[in-house]
C-alpha cells in the first residue's frame, strides 16, 4: 500500500466528531445589550466621522431642504441623481435654485457617457441601512441606482434612514433578511476610500469618493440635541 492510500485509509477510518455550530447571536448579543438607541446612534456618527464623514442631522420632512441648503453652502458643479423616489424629489427641491448644481440622471448605459460620468462632482443614494458597531452603512445598489453612482463622483451623498441602525452586522444581516436574496455587489461603507498600501500610511482619497456626507434622517421619537453633541 502506498503511502498516499494509508493516509487516506486512516482518515477514512478515524471516527467523525460534530461539530457544534456557533452560537452567532449570543456572540453579537454584547453589541445589542450594551447600548441604548441614542447610545448607538451616538456610537455610529463618532465612528464614521473618525474617517472623515460628514454627518448632517434632519428629518423625514425636511432632509431635501436641508440637503439643498448644504450644496448651497458646498457648491458643486454637478449632480448625479437616480429615478427613484428620493432622486425625483431632490431634483424638485433644487429647480429653479440659482446656486443648485447641474443634475444628471443616471439612465443610460454607461459604456456611451464614460467621460461625462467620471466629471460628475456628486452622487446621492440611499443606503439600505446601517451599523453601529462599526460605523458602516449599507447600500443595495440596483438597476435604478446602480453602485457606480456612490462609486465614481469624487463626494457621495448618502441619505440614510436612522431608524434602520443596528447595533452589528449580524443583526443587519437577519434584520434586513439578506438571505432571502442579495444584490450582485452589496456595498459596506465606513467614510470616504482610504488606503495604507503606501508605507502603511492611512491616506484618504486615493480611489472611489474622497468625500462622504451623511443625511441621516432621526427618528420622529429622538431628539437632535440627544445626538448632536457627538455628531457635530
Amino acid at each position: 500500500m502506498s503511502a498516499r492510500a494509508s493516509i487516506l485509509q486512516k482518515l477514512r477510518a478515524a471516527p467523525r466528531q460534530e461539530r457544534a455550530r456557533p452560537d452567532l447571536a449570543g456572540h453579537f448579543q454584547r453589541f445589542a445589550s450594551q447600548d441604548d438607541e441614542i447610545a448607538r446612534l451616538r456610537h455610529w456618527a463618532a465612528m464614521m466621522r473618525a474617517v472623515k464623514t460628514d454627518i448632517l442631522w434632519t428629518r423625514e420632512a425636511e432632509w431635501d431642504a436641508d440637503l439643498a441648503g448644504w450644496l448651497a453652502a458646498h457648491p458643486q458643479d454637478s449632480i448625479l441623481l437616480s429615478d427613484t423616489p428620493h432622486g425625483r424629489r431632490l431634483a424638485q427641491c433644487l429647480e429653479g435654485r440659482a446656486d443648485a448644481p447641474r443634475i444628471v440622471w443616471f439612465q443610460r448605459e454607461v459604456d456611451g457617457w464614460k467621460a461625462e460620468l467620471f466629471d460628475i462632482a456628486a452622487g446621492f443614494t440611499a443606503a439600505r441601512c446601517g451599523i453601529a458597531a462599526t460605523g458602516t452603512l449599507a447600500l443595495w445598489p440596483d438597476e435604478a441606482e446602480p453602485r457606480t453612482m456612490s462609486l465614481v463622483p469624487p463626494l457621495h451623498i448618502a441619505l440614510f434612514d436612522a431608524g434602520t441602525l443596528y447595533p452589528d452586522f449580524y443583526s443587519a444581516l437577519q434584520g434586513e433578511n439578506w438571505a432571502a436574496g442579495m444584490p450582485a455587489n452589496a456595498l459596506l461603507i465606513s467614510g470616504p476610500s482610504k488606503t495604507a498600501d503606501i508605507q502603511q500610511t492611512l491616506a484618504y482619497g486615493a480611489h472611489d469618493p474622497r468625500e462622504l456626507l451623511v443625511l441621516a434622517l432621526l427618528p420622529p421619537h429622538i431628539a437632535l440635541q440627544d445626538v448632536e453633541g457627538e455628531a457635530r
